[in-house]
């Protein structure tokens, strides 16, 4: 603890010890304990010997720190109780929604399709694969892209044969080009916001089929 002190009257003053500002914020010094210390301090000094005038402003320059952390620590208070509140509001309009995310593999129910859309980097035809969860390719097409950016696409559920898939894990592979020059592209695929989670990290969106993933991961957000 920092002690202002009279060289003549030390042991007068020792019990007005004024706290740094680490330690009165530690202990919990509100604003009504410091203003008593230093009027202590001013009814207790020496009158022929009275505290410095620099000594005195340090004093103040204390006092207003103390005081600008509680009014700081009352404002961030503030802000986290709005930011958890808009939170909330976010989560409920969310819920019942269509999400598209960076995904390529969604479990599915028996004959269920999906839909989504590729990142095209040139113009042409974009080949998908739908692949079952022992490897098994059930399903090619082609969707054809005007250019770079987003092409959209669907899947049905059905198979090459045109017979309805089984219920499982399915996962999309998007490829452009031929041979040598084929190129693999990301996907997206869109699902139902089943309901949001409100963790510590944010919103997590808990999506059908897809499981929990944070909303950052979301691309776009359908009616």
């Amino acid at each position: 603890m920092s002690t202002v002190t009279n060289p003549t009257t030390d042991s007068a003053y020792a019990q007005y010890a004024f706290p740094e500002t680490s330690k009165s914020s530690a202990g919990g010094m509100g604003q009504a304990d410091f203003l008593r210390l230093m009027t202590e301090q001013m009814k207790n000094q020496d009158p022929l010997n009275p505290v410095k005038g620099a000594e005195f402003l340090g004093q103040l320059a204390q006092f207003s720190t103390v005081q600008g952390i509680e009014n700081m620590q009352q404002a961030m208070g503030a802000m986290a109780s709005v930011m958890e509140n808009d939170q909330s509001l976010r989560a409920a309009t969310l819920v019942g929604r269509d999400a598209l995310v960076e995904a390529d593999a969604v479990q599915l129910q028996a004959g269920a399709g999906v839909n989504g859309e590729i990142v095209a980097t040139q113009a042409g035809p974009i080949h998908m694969e739908v692949v079952d969860a022992s490897g098994q390719v059930v399903r090619r097409f082609d969707v054809e892209a005007a250019g770079s950016g987003a092409v959209q696409f669907a899947w049905d559920g059905k198979n090459s044969a045109g017979d309805p898939t089984q219920a499982g894990t399915y996962t999309f592979r998007a490829t452009s080009g031929t041979d040598k020059d084929s190129e693999a592209l990301s996907v997206r695929l869109a699902a139902h916001i089943d309901s949001v989670s409100i963790e510590p990290q944010g919103l997590v969106l808990n999506l059908a089929g897809l499981g929990s993933l944070p909303l950052a991961s979301v691309r776009r957000i359908g009616s």
